[in-house]
């Protein structure tokens, strides 16, 4: 009987236990359905835009918050931002009561499931790669879908991937006593920017963001810029950038032939100015201390020709290998920094070029010191009567008196005639006589002379005029 009586009251705890959970959980999922009616009137279709005047749109102030940016991309012309985005329109619907605002406040914030029950308004990025909400680091990665490993620069992505509109759960949404909805979330995007790269390194990239209502026309929806408009993180940094400001926001109605109407459009645009610092330091400046280096070649004789050309080569594959590794944007038109690169090389070339010169003159010289004696030598011994001599490129024939002057050049003069002055030979000539001091002048000598002025004042003539041009069009 004992036995009896206990089975029956450990089952009646048990069904007890039972009925009040399952009361329980009723009443939670009472509370948690029940609690968009609150504010919902029961005619209530999200689908239906919130009334408004006759012929007017609905206006949605919009604000942006910018958080960071970063990954601006020169390869595949893009830069990601994160930031927080707001908006806000009136909602003439809604049904508040009192008493679900605490003591004090004007606002309540709702969970993102009663959200889900309002009317809302679809804008987004219509410029975006990849758009997504939550932590960036969550979100970037949730795009590898197995697709490999992300390095520094690029993402291997999908290409089923959706571009995102400007709703998502993962937000926060508070309502006004004045009926006014307020929404927040903070996304992440990728931004697809058109870059010029004609000044670079000094270029200047102006990068729009496009928001636009996807698929309520302008005579529906209305977007605006709110008095906060878009707002930089002071502490915001940019690793080879300085971000110009103001932003210059605009508002506009875009003609959108693929979905056949005109749409409210916002547009910030974003200032991203290269900063020269780097490349002055990695490019320019050793560059230019190259070109330099390659002058030491004219102070060196032909006699150390191993030093001379193992110089200059030296100074042209340092500079070969300098600029093929720099980090250039890989376009097909003419940048500024080729135009600087093409300068230098040519200065060195030019530099080798001449060497090759001097040395050409060098051996016509001695050429002509090693031939003059043994006709000389000739002439005494009676075999010759008269002599073709080489003058400014004519030749005369004489009778066999000869003077001879200088290594490189004998005059000769008629029989029974006054000695003549040595006359200055032509340009051609490898060595002459000047008339004024009487040293003997040799053409490589002289031509190593001039190129130690001449070299330097063409490269800084170069040098004058790149930089203001360059300056003058990226200002």
């Amino acid at each position: 009987m004992l036995d009896k009586f206990n089975t029956n009251a450990f089952i009646s705890f048990g069904l007890g236990f039972i009925l009040m959970w399952l009361s329980e959980a009723t009443e939670a999922h009472m509370n948690y359905t029940a609690k968009p009616r609150v504010v919902l009137p029961p005619n209530y279709v999200k689908e239906i835009r919130p009334p408004s005047k006759k012929g007017s749109p609905v206006i949605v102030d919009f604000s942006i918050f910018v958080v960071d940016i970063n990954s601006i991309n020169v390869e595949d012309m893009d830069f990601r931002v994160d930031m927080f985005i707001h908006q806000r329109w009136l909602e003439s619907r809604l049904e508040i009561p009192d008493d679900i605002f605490e003591e004090g406040d004007d606002y309540v914030t709702l969970l993102p499931e009663v959200f889900e029950n309002f009317w809302q308004p679809d804008p987004y990025f219509l410029n975006s790669k990849i758009a997504g909400y939550g932590s960036p680091y969550v979100a970037s990665t949730s795009l590898l879908r197995n697709k490999g490993e992300r390095d520094s620069k690029n993402f291997h992505l999908d290409k089923d991937i959706k571009i995102a509109t400007l709703t998502h759960k993962f937000t926060s949404v508070t309502l006004y006593k004045n009926k006014t909805v307020r929404y927040a979330a903070r996304m992440h995007a990728i931004i697809a920017c058109q870059m010029e790269f004609q000044l670079y390194p000094m270029d200047i990239q102006v990068c729009p963001i496009y928001i636009e209502s996807f698929s309520s026309n302008n005579q529906k929806v209305k977007l605006r810029w709110s008095d906060s408009g878009v707002t930089l993180n002071p502490e915001l940094k940019l690793l080879q950038y300085n971000l110009g400001q103001p932003l210059e926001l605009e508002e506009s109605d875009g003609y959108m032939p693929e979905k056949v109407g005109n749409f409210s459009r916002l547009t910030v645009y974003f200032r991203f100015e290269r900063q020269i610092g780097h490349h002055l330091i990695q490019t320019f400046a050793p560059s230019s201390l190259v070109v330099m280096l390659s002058w030491f070649s004219f102070w060196l004789g032909l006699d150390a020709i191993p030093g001379r050309v193992t110089l200059l080569v030296t100074c042209m594959l340092t500079l070969v290998t300098m600029f093929t590794g720099a980090d250039i944007p890989p376009v097909a038109y003419v940048k500024a920094l080729d135009l600087w690169m093409a300068g230098c090389m040519l200065s060195v070339f030019a530099a080798l070029a001449e060497f090759v010169v001097v040395k050409v003159l060098d051996v016509q010289y001695q050429y002509q010191v090693n031939r003059i004696p043994k006709r000389i030598s000739n002439m005494e011994k009676g075999q010759c009567a008269t002599v073709a001599s080489w003058e400014g490129g004519a030749v005369r024939s004489r009778k066999a008196t000869q003077t001879p002057t200088t290594p490189g050049q004998t005059s000769l003069q008629g029989n029974g005639g006054p000695p003549k002055p040595a006359r200055r030979q032509s340009l051609l000539s490898v060595a002459w006589t000047d008339t004024d001091t009487g040293v003997e002048k040799i053409m490589w000598r002289e031509i190593d002379k001039v190129s130690r002025a001449v070299f330097p004042i063409l490269f800084f003539v170069f040098v004058l005029l790149y930089w203001p041009i360059l300056l003058m069009k990226s200002s």
